[in-house]
């Protein structure tokens, strides 16, 4: 049997993941990044990345480039459809947002890493304690190869096999259909640089201009306990579609969608959560193992913040790692996850109550209970997205 050693270990090549390694490339410390697909994952749809977000990615060295790659998004367009009633709400932002392609993070950060930093076809099944105390963590792999590594950080995902290693619950799930997307408007989309957020009575849109040619798009849709689920794309289109033509949705909305590039479109049935009581205080490491990004605190699409709450898990992991005396990893992780802690709860916490408003909140109590604790928490003035968290 395959065996190999390591400092620190990486699951998971995706927008987490790759900022780590690169926040720790940037303080002149390697890491392995191990992949279980045979390629890079640069597929996917958009990802809105506010000024939190771009602090990180000045960081890290990429702000500039991707900035090149997206227009800046100049106010929030809010508008509540319900029955015959109809409200707008048009707010300034005075703090950065852009709408970057997933493709285009992805493939900045991965480019700005050393050829060696990968590991493709790396499937992690099982985790164990090093029984010898060398190395923190002894890692099989579905074709039986072990490695040992001295530091651990499962960047994984919703399904986080270090997440379970650690003991922490499974993520939930929301039964809602999201499907996302791009249109492109080759003379010019007439919508400026606003994010249109539109709720109506049995959906939630939201549109968002990435380019002066380029829109995103997303629509959430609750599924019945009764309803069919689909895989496909274009049924799923055809779905939508029909559903918001019946409760009235704007022309431009349905021409959006009716002109949507087939090869852009993405369909899920389930919105993976981990609740917010679970990420106020499970148990985010062991030893020299620990979580970032959706292993920590996967998050609902309803206040744009999963990607950037991963990408500062990146810088500030990378900082305290490189700043642990005599190699003193496991408390180095314990001051990471103690400064995160905070602040992925709080924004956990706002993502699952704006959630419940838009979906699962039905009774006027509820939903005023909603109201009241996302305006303790700044949702309105965009608190969560004002977030520093620091130099590297």
């Amino acid at each position: 049997m395959e065996e190999e050693a390591h400092g620190i270990v990486i699951v998971g090549a995706g927008i987490c993941g790759l900022a780590t390694a690169l926040a720790l490339h940037r303080k002149g410390i390697a890491s392995l990044v191990l992949e279980k697909s045979e390629t890079l994952r640069a597929d996917g749809v958009a990802i809105g990345i506010h000024a939190n977000g771009w602090r990180v990615l000045e960081q890290l060295g990429v702000a500039a480039e991707l900035r090149e790659t997206a227009n800046l998004v100049t106010a929030y367009h809010n508008v509540w459809q319900q029955r015959n009633n109809k409200t707008s709400r048009l707010l300034p932002l005075r703090k950065e947002l852009r709408c970057l392609k997933r493709k285009d993070l992805i493939e900045t950060m991965a480019k700005n890493l050393p050829s060696g930093a990968f590991r493709f076809g790396c499937h992690v099944v099982a985790i164990h304690q090093d029984p010898g105390g060398t190395h923190g963590a002894i890692l099989t792999t579905v074709d039986g190869c072990t490695i040992r590594a001295k530091v651990l950080i499962g960047c994984d995902g919703a399904n986080s096999v270090v997440a379970k290693y650690l003991g922490l619950s499974a993520s939930k799930t929301i039964h809602h259909m999201v499907f996302r997307g791009f249109t492109r408007y080759p003379h010019g989309h007439p919508f400026s640089t606003e994010f249109l957020r539109l709720k109506g009575e049995e959906f939630f849109v939201g549109r968002i201009p990435v380019t002066d040619n380029l829109v995103h798009f997303l629509v959430l849709t609750p599924i019945p306990p009764s309803g069919r689920i689909t895989y496909d794309v274009i049924a799923a289109k055809d779905s939508v579609l029909e559903k918001l033509r019946a409760q009235d949705c704007p022309s431009d909305i349905i021409e959006m969608l009716r002109n949507s590039d087939p090869e852009t479109l993405n369909v899920v049935n389930n919105i993976w959560y981990r609740p917010p009581w679970q990420v106020a205080f499970g148990t985010f490491h062991k030893g020299v193992v620990t979580v970032a990004g959706d292993a920590m605190h996967v998050m609902g699409p309803f206040i744009g913040q999963g990607g950037a709450s991963g990408l500062e898990d990146a810088v500030v992991l990378a900082r305290s790692l490189s700043r642990a005396a005599a190699g003193d990893y496991s408390v180095a992780i314990k001051e990471y996850v103690r400064e995160r802690r905070l602040r992925v709860a709080l924004v956990s916490l706002e993502s699952f109550v704006f959630g419940m408003m838009l979906g699962s909140a039905k009774s006027l109590v509820t939903k005023l209970a909603c109201i009241v604790v996302l305006a303790l928490l700044g949702n309105r003035s965009l608190r969560h997205a004002n977030y520093d968290c620091g130099r590297l």
